[in-house]
């Protein structure tokens, strides 16, 4: 340390001589010492007292000594390690000269200091401790969160015979509840000669800390005199536990309630998503006069945001400028979330620009603000500019992504994040397996899957679920069940999952099976549950089973039926040919239908050729939804069907009119971990020739299997030999050349269609499973099929 060098700092030093100031008697130096210390306002003052002490020789003076020290650790402008370098000046220190330098590493935070210097203060035999020395190193240990440390001390305490002290019985007690070992600390608290309130509250507060309502229960009922900060300890735990009744009723028999008091019962309502009652109560607390702090700010804000309360948010921040606590890092962050969750995003970013204490959760706020408002690239130029990233940062940005459908960019990021090292957690991790469930990366999928495993990552109820979802839709029906059966914890959205995805694949008995199993394990099915069980029925044709399930919706589980569950009866009605009934319930619905639901039944009589019926319905769906490209091409279909060319062309002319584009057929295919695209009559592959060989060798093949290109399917006036070429380009043909070309077998080749599959490519798929002996499994925005030895797992009911 360089100390100033002297220089006279009072009237009575500068009448002295060099020669006197180095005599002065020690009554005098203390005199001075008392008199210009309390003074000393900054560090270059200190030093000059400070030199002096040195030069004089007075700091080997043990009391002037611990007066220079103990001004210094006090003092918020001199360094901890300013004050260490004074104590290492001092020759002979007495034990308040011990305790003042290791109760300021203790308050500084540097426990561990602390900790050394007492063990110095042992080896060398120096000093004496105290009943004042072992509290502050048994904080320490609180502070480090070391119960063996804290037993080391422990035992020390009982060697030096200071267990009797009840300040030093407090310090333990609490030092073992800040640690976890209630064992320990109740055991302490049996066994002490002497409590006082410090020690009921310390005991208390450690069952508050690891949730033990009973235990804390227990003391609160026997505790002498229940005081207000005990009461506000067992408000916070009650609400914490969800006794929120409980928690209510003990904050009114609390005779003088404090901030803290009103701040916890506020809390427990937050805390709870009684989010009204959360503000009703800051009003009373408002109107009691009782100060607003930044806690009850923080809890109040939650609230609103979670409420969309944005003008009660603004009031209150009004109020927080006027207390002037608007600075708090805390409240800024609260105030940045509540106006993006709102949607005022503006307001956010006017704050976050005039922040001068940003944190972490400042920009992380900031980001999932622009991510809610759909400003994807805005988010993410933020996200590029932080200083620093966490697993909330990262997670964000990735969940923003995939929630703006944007999963080629949510797999992309979640790359780069492994690059940088970082460890995902369950939340970034759905968002990416979801991601790989639209792109069909299935690969990905399956590793991020292992990388679980490996990294002992406990799989959830929603990381569980998206799993099964992402298994299903790729076709994996084992992998999907192997999750399943492996989950601790499952919850009504994982049966859903299963019994959707058994559906989804065909396996309808067993999805059915699923359904009773959720009922024997005492799971509620809800509006979802019997969508899927709907969806299997439709799928296999299974008519009476599904008015079965319709009926005990309402009449045993009390679930009113909505617009899909209606749809669900009129497409499994109208796919099995009874369209009268079809169009009867669709008719006789308690809610207007959907253009899905009149979509269902114009599909239906599209597949039994009922074109009177698919007419008149075609035409009602274009008046009410003139810009869907689906019911045009379907009503095309079938006046192509029965060769009305000129009724083609007038839908194809009112397509033109209103701008409708046809939306064209898509395939992807995953091979060696990436996934491709191909549309129809698609030519850029950079395979192109190879697939062009394979297209040609698959329509050799097939020939000589019997297959006859359904020339139905083109709704084109054009020549029957430009209609079969025009078919075998369809994308999921393609996609099936590619995978014959880069899928080795036995692996299956797996699609994902953007369309449903037409009947000639469902046909030639049938062929080729059996031709080329490959296991083919075809996923259209409806259901799997999975082919296999010229067989499908639809049994062509679709």
């Amino acid at each position: 340390m360089n100390f100033i060098k002297v220089n006279p700092f009072s009237s009575t030093i500068k009448k002295l001589t060099l020669y006197e100031k180095l005599t002065l008697k020690p009554t005098i130096n203390l005199s001075i010492l008392e008199t210009h210390l309390p003074k000393c306002q900054n560090l270059k003052f200190f030093n000059q007292i400070l030199s002096q002490m040195i030069l004089t020789g007075f700091i080997r003076d043990t009391f002037a000594a611990s007066r220079i020290l103990k001004f210094s650790t006090d003092s918020p402008f001199i360094h901890i390690h300013q004050s260490f370098q004074i104590f290492n000046h001092i020759e002979n220190p007495n034990g308040f000269i011990w305790n003042t330098m290791m109760r300021a590493y203790v308050q500084g935070n540097y426990p561990e200091k602390a900790i050394f210097l007492y063990k110095l203060m042992v080896d060398n035999n120096v000093g004496g401790s105290d009943n004042y020395t072992h509290p502050i190193l048994i904080q320490a240990c609180a502070i480090r969160l070391s119960d063996f440390e804290g037993k080391q001390m422990h035992n020390h305490v009982l060697k030096l015979g200071f267990d009797s002290d009840v300040y030093v019985q407090n310090t333990l007690i609490n030092m073992y509840a800040v640690c976890g070992s209630m064992g320990d600390a109740r055991q302490l608290f049996d066994e002490s000669p002497v409590l006082d309130s410090v020690s009921w509250n310390s005991i208390l507060a450690g069952y508050v800390q690891i949730g033990d309502v009973e235990n804390a229960k227990c003391i609160y009922e026997l505790m002498p005199e229940r005081n207000t900060i005990a009461s506000n300890s067992m408000i916070v735990l009650l609400g914490r536990t969800g006794h929120v009744v409980e928690a209510c009723q003990l904050f009114n028999e609390v005779p003088e309630k404090d901030m803290v008091s009103w701040s916890a019962l506020i809390s427990c309502y937050e805390q709870n998503e009684m989010y009204g009652e959360a503000l009703v109560m800051f009003m009373q607390m408002k109107t009691n006069g009782i100060m607003v702090d930044e806690v009850v700010g923080v809890s109040v804000l939650s609230a609103c945001a979670h409420l969309l309360a944005v003008n009660i948010g603004k009031m209150i921040h009004g109020l927080v400028v006027k207390i002037g606590i608007e600075s708090y890092v805390n409240l800024q962050n609260a105030f940045i979330h509540l106006y993006s969750t709102c949607g005022d995003i503006m307001a956010a970013k006017k704050l976050f620009n005039a922040g001068c204490q940003l944190d972490q959760i400042s920009w992380n706020s900031m980001i999932s603000g622009y991510l809610k408002c759909g400003s994807v690239e805005i988010a993410k130029k933020l996200f590029d500019s932080m200083p620093s990233k966490d697993i909330v940062s990262w997670s964000a940005m990735i969940s923003g992504y995939a929630q703006h459908d944007q999963f080629s960019e949510t797999l992309a990021l979640f790359q780069e994040m492994q690059l940088e090292g970082i460890r995902p957690d369950e939340t970034t991790l759905v968002s990416v397996v979801s991601a790989c469930t639209h792109l069909a990366a299935l690969d990905l999928g399956k590793w991020i899957h292992a990388y679980i495993k490996k990294n002992g990552l406990k799989v959830n109820v929603i990381l569980g679920t998206t799993l099964i979802d992402m298994y299903m839709k790729c076709g994996c029906v084992e992998n999907a069940l192997e999750v399943f059966h492996g989950m601790e914890e499952r919850g009504v959205s994982t049966w859903n999952a299963l019994i959707l995805g058994l559906a989804l694949n065909g396996l309808v008995d067993k999805s059915l099976d699923m359904f009773f199993d959720m009922k024997k394990c005492g799971v509620v099915p809800n509006e979802i549950t019997f969508m899927g069980v709907l969806g299997a029925c439709r799928h296999m044709g299974l008519v009476d089973e599904g008015r079965h399930h319709f009926n005990s919706m309402i009449q045993e589980h009390q679930i009113e039926p909505n617009v899909k569950h209606y749809g669900c009866m009129v497409d499994l009605l109208g796919r099995a040919g009874m369209l009268k009934e079809a169009e009867e319930i669709l008719e006789s619905m308690p809610m207007a239908p959907d253009v899905a639901t009149w979509g269902a039944l114009l599909g239906a009589c599209k597949k039994h050729g009922e074109n009177e019926m698919g007419e008149r319905v075609g035409r009602k769906l274009i008046e009410l939804q003139p810009d869907h490209d689906g019911f045009h091409v379907l009503l095309s279909n079938i006046y192509a069907s029965k060769g009305h060319w000129d009724d083609v062309l007038q839908v194809r002319g009112t397509m033109i009119q209103h701008r409708v584009v046809k939306t064209p057929g898509c395939s992807m295919i995953e091979a060696n971990g990436v996934v491709h695209e191909f549309l129809a009559g698609d030519k850029t592959h950079p395979l192109i020739n190879e697939i062009e060989d394979k297209l040609d060798e698959m329509n050799k093949k097939l020939k000589m299997e019997g297959y006859v290109p359904d020339t139905n399917e083109v709704s084109l006036d054009i020549d029957q030999e430009e209609k079969e070429t025009s078919l075998f380009r369809h994308s999921e043909k393609l996609a099936i050349a590619f995978g014959l070309i880069a899928i080795i077998p036995p692996t299956p080749i797996r699609i994902m269609k953007n369309l449903r599959i037409c009947n000639d490519c469902h046909s030639a798929a049938k062929f080729i499973s059996r031709a080329f002996d490959r296991e083919i499994a075809v996923r259209d925005r409806h259901r799997f099929h999975h082919f296999k030895q010229g067989s499908c797992s639809c049994m062509d009911y679709w």
